[in-house]
């Protein structure tokens, strides 16, 4: 029978003064005559979160001293786990030796040592110690291991301090460290070298990086990362910073390399933060010493840069934002001076219930398009305009089911021009519009609960451009798909408003599997009365009926769907086509989109084009995975690049092993291949989070 006593709190006078009272159960215990407590047989004796499992304890009131017989288990509430064989400690568990033991943090990192002596509770001091993450296999090096002379763990500072250390593979010594400090598994932040990173670029050859991260407050940290290789030195920098309504994000770059005499370095700041009443500020600075630098030192594949900074506020019934953006051409068939560089927009919307009569939306927006380029024309002119629009809208169901909704309104926008002879230096145009759209739904649901909805559209609209007419800035491309057939204006912008009379006709039918499928298809068909020069030949609106346009979408079950979205001619000849895949096995992730466009003169395509991209994962194993992706020029029969993925984890390393290898458009130039490693020992709070599988030992 096992005895359960609340002996340490009557029988210690130390712990009855801490207002801490210990537990102990045991098969069976003694108190001899001269004050010694012995339990032996499954003893486990509890302290505060902490509790300890041995094969015997003996508890000598003199020297307030437990002498413990293993095996011995003490688990602490952090997690925490100490092995030994023997152990003479206070009944604090807090000061005392370990022989023989084995400490094991936060279920991760392990070490052995011959002996650990606990000091005030909060050092740990290992002699003769081997630490690891590996499993370990009976008579087997593992993985990886450091062996060193002493170690000491802080458990408040949660930090490891060796001396005497040796890293080594396999039991083979690489590297000695006089003295080192690593972060123990339960820190999640600790200033201190990350992992290294090797790569090869067809570029920048050889090369190596090494971060080193720094803790500067709970809310803010760095980490600077030289980069070394024989083309190339280099320092990169991250710079992050949280505060109370929003936060800040810095990441540059400064190098000196065998291609250019100059220092070449690049900036993104970017940032988010929370305002009074509602508002939110938004920021996006970039820039770059050169336009080759961030392609050459793969920070970007931007063509431009873009800094701007914004205002805006969201409610129920409003809408504010302004904002300015810079742009900076990074290619060289681009004039940065005529892009336009410098924008401004403003605008505020208020939306008014009026119940019954339908509801009206009230616009004020004003934008400036600023260039300093040519003295005149198309490289200089900057543009001005200040706009208010009025939009009435009302929904009406009849009790037949027909669905009624009316539009109508009026928009006014003034324009100011400088630098450009050929318009006004200043003109007022007004746009009224009016419209009609019917939707007939027609719903069934068949025997096996599978639901169908059908629901033919009508929409006719008309809009008239009265007064000036402006030059085009912000509407340069626009096309027809099922997303937009029914819309009265498909220009993105406000330079440009489609004007005259139009009629659409379509339909959509939607599929609700009762086995968890769902479809949708669209289609439909666009008349109007006459044609716009503004729409180039493959937007689908140059004529005055737009042919086809057919949209689809099927969701399976785990995420698997298929989009697609198609325009035709008038004789049926394919005009555009998107669509976009994705499947999900147990072991396969596989998406893949396609692109084919026809060419268009209007939109820079001398030739039709058309492209795949394909991007797969493969889950090997439990510790291997495999990932693989293509871009395809299809047109031209050849790849534009190829990148392939190899990572292997266990439960104390992950190596990442990349390469890709870009084509360029021009003939002249070779195709570059870059790789990179990545090797990363988990158990110093650089870890990855979640599980990883274990390694398993073999005879």
């Amino acid at each position: 029978m096992r005895l359960v006593l609340l002996i340490l709190a009557i029988l210690l006078p130390a712990l009855a003064q801490a207002q801490a009272a210990a537990t102990l159960v045991a098969d069976r215990v003694v108190v001899t005559d001269d004050n010694r407590l012995i339990a032996n047989g499954n003893v486990e004796a509890f302290f505060d979160d902490t509790r300890l499992q041995a094969s015997e304890i003996i508890y000598d009131q003199h020297t307030d001293q437990l002498t413990i017989e293993g095996p011995i288990v003490i688990t602490a509430s952090d997690g925490t786990i100490v092995t030994a064989s023997q152990a003479q400690l206070d009944p604090t568990f807090s000061n005392g030796i370990l022989l023989g033991a084995r400490l094991v943090l936060s279920r991760q990192l392990q070490m052995a040592a011959n002996q650990i002596t606990r000091v005030d509770g909060r050092y740990s001091q290992l002699y003769k110690a081997a630490v690891t993450s590996c499993h370990v296999c009976q008579g087997q090096a593992p993985l990886w291991e450091i062996r060193a002379k002493s170690v000491i763990h802080d458990t408040q500072e949660q930090q490891l301090y060796f001396t005497g250390a040796q890293f080594r593979i396999r039991g083979v010594p690489l590297i000695y460290i006089p003295r080192m400090r690593l972060p123990d598994p339960s820190l999640e932040r600790a200033t201190g070298l990350l992992h290294p990173i090797l790569s090869r670029s067809g570029t920048l050859g050889y090369g190596a990086k090494f971060p080193y991260f720094f803790v500067l407050a709970d809310n803010k940290d760095l980490t600077i990362t030289p980069y070394v290789s024989a083309e190339t030195k280099t320092v990169e920098l991250r710079y992050r910073h949280a505060f109370a309504n929003g936060d800040i994000r810095l990441d540059a770059a400064t190098s000196q390399d065998t291609f250019v005499t100059n220092t070449r370095s690049y900036a993104f700041l970017r940032g988010n933060f929370d305002l009074r009443h509602d508002f939110e500020l938004d920021f996006d600075l970039e820039f770059a010493s050169d336009d080759t630098y961030l392609d050459t030192y793969g920070y970007s594949n931007k063509s431009r840069l873009d800094s701007g900074v914004g205002v805006t506020r969201v409610s129920d019934t409003s809408l504010f934002q302004a904002g300015i953006t810079h742009f900076q051409t990074l290619s060289p068939t681009e004039i940065n001076g005529a892009l336009p560089p410098w924008i401004l927009d403003l605008e505020y919307q208020q939306r008014l219930d009026l119940g019954a009569f339908g509801r009206l939306d009230a616009i004020g927006s004003a934008d400036l398009v600023h260039r300093y380029g040519q003295p005149n024309g198309d490289l200089a002119r900057d543009v001005g305009r200040i706009g208010t629009a009025f939009d009435w809208s009302h929904n009406y169901i009849t009790p037949q089911g027909l669905v009624i909704n009316s539009n109508a309104g009026l928009t006014s926008d003034h324009y100011q021009i400088r630098n450009d002879t050929r318009y006004e230096k200043s003109g007022t145009r007004h746009v009224p519009h009016l419209g009609l759209k019917l939707s007939y739904p027609l719903a069934k649901v068949s025997a096996n609960g599978t639901q169908h909805l059908f629901a033919p559209t009508f929409a006719m609209g008309w809009s008239k451009s009265i007064g000036f007419e402006p030059p085009n800035e912000d509407s340069l491309r626009a096309e027809i798909d099922s997303s937009n057939l029914f819309d009265m204006n498909r220009f993105a912008g406000d330079d440009r408003i489609e004007t005259g009379t139009q009629a659409a006709i379509g339909a959509t039918w939607t599929r609700i599997g009762a086995d968890g499928v769902t479809s949708t298809l669209s289609f439909g068909k666009l008349y109007r009365n006459h044609t716009l020069a503004d729409f180039t030949l493959s937007s689908g609106l140059q004529d005055l009926a737009s042919g086809w346009v057919l949209g689809g979408r099927i969701d399976l079950s785990k995420g698997s769907s298929l989009m697609a979205r198609t325009r035709f001619d008038h004789d049926f000849d394919l005009t555009h086509a998107t669509a976009i895949a994705s499947w999900r096995g147990e072991n396969t992730k596989l998406q893949t989109s396609y692109l084919w466009q026809a060419s268009d003169v209007g939109e820079n395509r001398t030739s039709d084009r058309s492209s795949i991209v394909l991007d797969t994962d493969f889950k090997l194993s439990d510790h291997w995975d495999l990932s693989a992706g293509t871009r395809y020029d299809l047109t031209q029969g050849r790849p534009a690049q190829y990148d392939l993925g190899l990572q292997y984890q266990n439960e104390c390393v992950v190596v990442d092993l990349s390469a890709v290898r870009s084509y360029s458009s021009s003939t002249t130039v070779e195709p570059s291949t870059s790789y990179r490693l990545s090797i990363e020992l988990t158990g110093f709070s650089t870890g990855r989070s979640g599980p990883r599988p274990a390694a398993t030992c073999r005879n």
